[in-house]
């Protein structure tokens, strides 16, 4: 479970918004708080979806979805907004309806700009997952020959990945001291400017979001039905031998995925009144690997799979 946690981090750090779904959700299963999102125009919606008022209050979930965001420093993302409302029983495309009617659809709305990420650091976290690549090629190479060549390349992979995390090290610390010193006070009130900027009127956030809304491609609709098909049938067969609170979690996120595949198939295709009722199942799949997920957590005892789902 530890390499596969790795793996999605990674994903959410290249910039996979399901990635990124899945590592909030993980992180915010304690406080009962589900996420969705969809990246349009540059901009990352975010919706948080809660039981109850007090689990979506504004200022600790801005704030808290605003460190975890930081720390995956996902590429090419620095503005998100972030809406909030009561959990439903069917959601179809839900940032559509929140952009027709912001009013009644959110109980609130604020978009943030993520910290950039340091440059150096960045790239000594590119620079270590390719190592990390290279040495598991390098390893799944090594076991198809003699012992005492795999031995060899190991200790020159070792070799490789101290001298290179001693060189990594060095920089960042010559750098980090340049940085500081040259632009440290600059940075400092140009961030704090920008943390300190006001929220928007809810007459300007309504149409900022509306503004937002990128039209569905026409090609990705078109494929979003069966897309959606293998997808839920992947995540019904997983679903057989899931036990962990982790797992279930990423079964929830994967169904959510496809029930929103699905609702992106327009009316006009022969196949929309099908969509439309696997897009209620697959939620309704997603709720129940979130419960199984959340008594797994509770109980600290391995969950039975529920109840199996036909993701026709």
């Amino acid at each position: 479970m530890t390499n596969e946690a790795n793996d999605i981090f990674k994903q959410a750090r290249q910039g996979s918004v399901a990635a990124i779904i899945q590592v909030l959700n993980e992180k915010l299963a304690d406080s009962g708080v589900r996420t969705r999102a969809i990246f349009a125009d540059g901009i990352l919606q975010l919706l948080c979806e809660g039981v109850t008022l007090e689990q979506l209050d504004q200022t600790p979930l801005v704030e808290r979805i605003r460190q975890i965001l930081e720390e995956i420093a996902p590429r090419n993302i620095r503005r998100v907004n972030i809406n909030s409302r009561i959990v439903r029983e069917q959601q179809l495309l839900w940032l559509e309806e929140i952009s027709r009617d912001p009013v009644k659809q959110v109980l609130w709305s604020e978009e943030i700009l993520l910290k950039k990420p340091n440059l150096l650091k960045q790239w000594s976290d590119d620079w270590s997952d390719r190592s990390a690549a290279q040495a598991k090629s390098d390893v799944t190479k090594a076991s198809v020959v003699k012992p005492r060549l795999s031995k060899h390349r190991e200790q020159s992979q070792f070799r490789r990945g101290v001298i290179g995390g001693a060189i990594v090290s060095c920089l960042l610390l010559a750098g980090g001291w340049v940085f500081h010193n040259r632009f440290g006070t600059s940075t400092a009130t140009n961030l704090q400017a920008e943390t300190t900027k006001p929220t928007s009127a809810q007459s300007n956030t309504a149409s900022q979001t509306k503004s937002s809304t990128a039209p569905i491609n026409n090609s990705r609709a078109a494929d979003a039905f069966a897309e959606a098909v293998r997808l839920a049938e992947s995540t019904s067969q997983a679903s057989q031998s899931a036990k962990s609170s982790a797992e279930w979690l990423s079964l929830a996120a994967q169904w959510q995925k496809a029930s929103d595949l699905m609702a992106t198939v327009p009316s006009t295709d022969n196949r929309y009144k099908t969509a439309q009722d696997r897009v209620v199942t697959y939620r309704k799949n997603s709720e129940v690997s979130l419960e199984a997920a959340r008594r797994n957590q509770n109980t600290a005892a391995p969950e039975t799979s529920p109840t199996s789902t036909e993701p026709l």
